[in-house]
């Protein structure tokens, strides 16, 4: 028996109030039969808890029943110190109420604790936006804060990669998800849940419409299970490459993960000089060209015959570009010209 767990059974239901031994069971790791125990040993105790039998029922404590059981051991002093990181809190617009909540935080805490989660948040720091880009700005970002706390209905005009670009939605808002410095929005429509980058929002309307948010709804896991199908609908095709031992070392920093993955485990050898060749997924000619050409000679496309067309027409545009003394607009446009079309195929 732990008593550090016994305690967890009662400050969860002081926090959830009624709780099945199944969902005690399950928000503690353990089994249903440890869970009837624990809760028969705070019942033998003293701690007024009782059972609700039936369907919908389970263990509740007396009302009005508060435990002061809820000194802090010194790693969950260290870690409550990052409930509220200072760049996605100011982003939200909270961040006089963080201050605020860290300094009572920390006055509440005896002297060594203190000490302790002091040191702690001294010595880390978050970034959340990627390198070689400037954070996004998120203009509405505090309206949709708002409508998910109230549960009021917004109206926004959004800007889409498809055409018609820009187009109009009645959004029920769910929850909010910072992905690597980028916020996304996940709400309700007509048409079921959606998924809706915030910088790209070009107005936004709160309403005075309410709505009700399904209990089931789990913002973590919609959101795995967006990721899941949206690496599902990026990839359109598969390409064969070759790449050079030093363009395989430097895969990692020009394409995504998933397509250096593909390389490690389906690249064969080429000959003797460490060249070899592999299959990796496409989102389509465009978007491939322009990944690979990244690594510059360090890459061959064998197939498909579209995309290799496509890489070797862009190459022959710099290679004419780069020959020619002439201004690079007009010598672009010569080379353009002299391949039958007005811009530059796939990239």
């Amino acid at each position: 028996m732990s008593a550090s767990r016994l305690l967890s059974v009662l400050l969860l239901l002081q926090s959830r109030g009624r709780m099945s031994a199944r969902e005690i069971a399950d928000e503690l790791n353990v089994s249903v039969r440890t869970a009837y125990r624990d809760v028969a040993r705070l019942q033998s105790a003293g701690v007024p808890v009782y059972a609700e039998p039936g369907r919908g029922g389970g263990y509740q404590l007396l009302d009005g029943y508060r435990t002061r059981l809820t000194g802090m051991s010194e790693g969950e002093a260290r870690t409550l110190l990052f409930a509220g990181l200072p760049g996605p809190a100011a982003d939200l617009g909270f961040t006089a109420e963080m201050s605020a909540a860290r300094l009572k935080l920390l006055a509440a805490l005896p002297a060594g604790l203190r000490e302790e989660a002091a040191r702690a948040a001294a010595v880390f720091h978050l970034d959340a936006p990627g390198w070689y880009r400037e954070p996004e700005q998120v203009p509405h970002l505090t309206l949709f804060v708002d409508a998910v706390l109230t549960r009021r209905a917004v109206d926004v005009r959004y800007r889409r990669w498809r055409a018609p670009q820009e187009v109009n939605r009645h959004l029920h808002p769910y929850g909010l998800v910072l992905k690597s410095g980028t916020w996304y929005l996940v709400a309700a429509t007509d048409k079921g849940t959606a998924t809706y980058r915030v910088a790209q929002v070009l107005d936004a309307v709160l309403g005075d419409e309410r709505f009700d948010r399904p209990q089931d709804f789990d913002l973590g896991a919609y959101w795995v299970s967006y990721l899941d199908d949206f690496q599902a609908r990026r990839y359109t095709g598969t390409a064969t490459v070759r790449l050079s031992p030093r363009g395989r070392r430097r895969l990692p920093d020009n394409v995504p993960p998933e397509v250096v993955r593909a390389v490690d485990s389906t690249a064969t050898a080429v000959g003797d000089d460490g060249w070899v060749e592999a299959v990796i997924p496409v989102e389509g000619t465009e978007h491939a060209c322009g990944e690979l050409l990244r690594l510059g000679g360090d890459v061959e496309v064998v197939a498909p015959a579209e995309l290799r067309q496509a890489m070797a027409a862009i190459v022959g545009i710099l290679a004419r570009a780069y020959e020619n003394k002439r201004p690079g607009g007009a010598l672009v446009r010569d080379a353009q010209r002299s391949l039958g079309k007005d811009e530059a195929p796939g990239c």
